[in-house]
């Protein structure tokens, strides 16, 4: 069952709290740290990205294609939108011979916000390229042109590729590929629902390819994770945490978010994954749940943590500044 995570707090008392679930587990497959249900059931949301573009990776497909490191970055990301992540959407797609109506994935408001204002400004709608997804769509559509399928259909879970992915990631979470259940995600393809734990699980054989036992898919693994290490900005966007705690650490700890506030962290040094998931789905509760697990399992320096709040200060304020109450992490 769910524990109580956050405490909202005004004048001192508390007015709403979040539940949700943790888990993190070693590179052995050992649960290190839990709260709540270790084991609970969830999609995985955009946090299984890394894992959904493997089989591209492995099948040459970065050779072939002259996909850089940056743009591998974007095929894992849940970006924001921003000019530089719409360029590398528009450069995969070019080296693909596709053009952008190639992208299923629906128009989405840019994450970032300025980037949503300044095409608001100049009377322009959002398009499949500002979705955030739009990275994982291109990884889709790349792996069709490298296995030689139609890109026709390709969202729907029947699609060849749809199925090549759904092997992938049911190896990466060392789940039998038969229960592996779906749903559909927000940008129209299949969505994977799994123990959080298995999500971690994946995530801290991402963190140490070498001793996660990948097979013939460490080499890609390897390449996916130092793609989202050298570029965790192409991965997330501008000030947001995925990035900053990837900037902070220099890389030692790997962030990635799903939708519905699911989340996923891996400590490359201690080998450990993370994932928890916000009950109720909130985002706002993602912040500090991050740094406070952080913090818990002691993966970030004094300092480190320090930064982090600076950036995301545990406190709540009215329309007109003044401090009205505080974040408390209650686990």
């Amino acid at each position: 069952m769910s524990e109580i995570l956050l405490h909202y707090t005004r004048g001192g008392k508390i007015e709403d709290i979040h539940r949700g679930d943790i888990v993190a587990v070693d590179i052995n497959g050992n649960i290190v740290d839990s709260v709540g249900d270790a084991q609970r059931n969830m999609f995985w949301r955009s946090a299984a990205k890394p894992f959904q573009a493997l089989p591209f990776v492995r099948q040459g497909g970065l050779e072939k294609f002259g996909i850089t490191q940056k743009e591998l970055a974007i095929l894992v990301s849940s970006h924001s939108g921003e000019p530089m992540h719409v360029e590398l959407i528009e450069s995969i797609l070019g080296k693909l011979k596709l053009p952008l109506t190639a992208l299923e994935c629906g128009p989405a408001r840019p994450m970032s916000s300025k980037a949503a204002k300044v095409l608001t400004e100049n009377h322009q709608k959002p398009e499949p390229v500002h979705n955030p997804c739009s990275g994982k769509h291109s990884s889709m559509l790349a792996l069709s042109r490298m296995i030689g399928v139609s890109i026709e259909g390709y969202t729907k879970p029947e699609h060849p590729v749809q199925q090549i992915m759904h092997q992938s990631v049911a190896k990466a979470a060392k789940i039998p590929e038969g229960e592996l259940e779906i749903g559909i995600d927000g940008c129209g393809v299949p969505v994977f629902y799994l123990p959080i734990y298995n999500m971690a699980l994946a995530y801290a054989r991402l963190a140490v390819p070498q001793k996660g036992q990948w097979g013939e898919d460490e080499a890609a693994i390897r390449k996916i994770r130092d793609a989202m290490i050298a570029y965790p900005e192409i991965v997330a966007g501008t000030g947001r945490i995925d990035l900053l705690v990837s900037q902070i650490t220099k890389g030692r700890i790997i962030a990635k978010i799903g939708a519905d506030a699911v989340y996923c962290l891996a400590s490359v040094e201690a080998g450990i994954g993370i994932t928890f998931k916000i009950e109720d789905g909130s985002y706002r509760a993602i912040n500090p749940a991050v740094i406070g697990i952080l913090k818990r399992l002691d993966l970030i320096t004094k300092a480190e943590h320090e930064q982090l709040l600076e950036q995301f200060p545990p406190v709540l304020r009215n329309h007109r500044g003044d401090q009205i109450g505080v974040i408390e992490t209650v686990f």
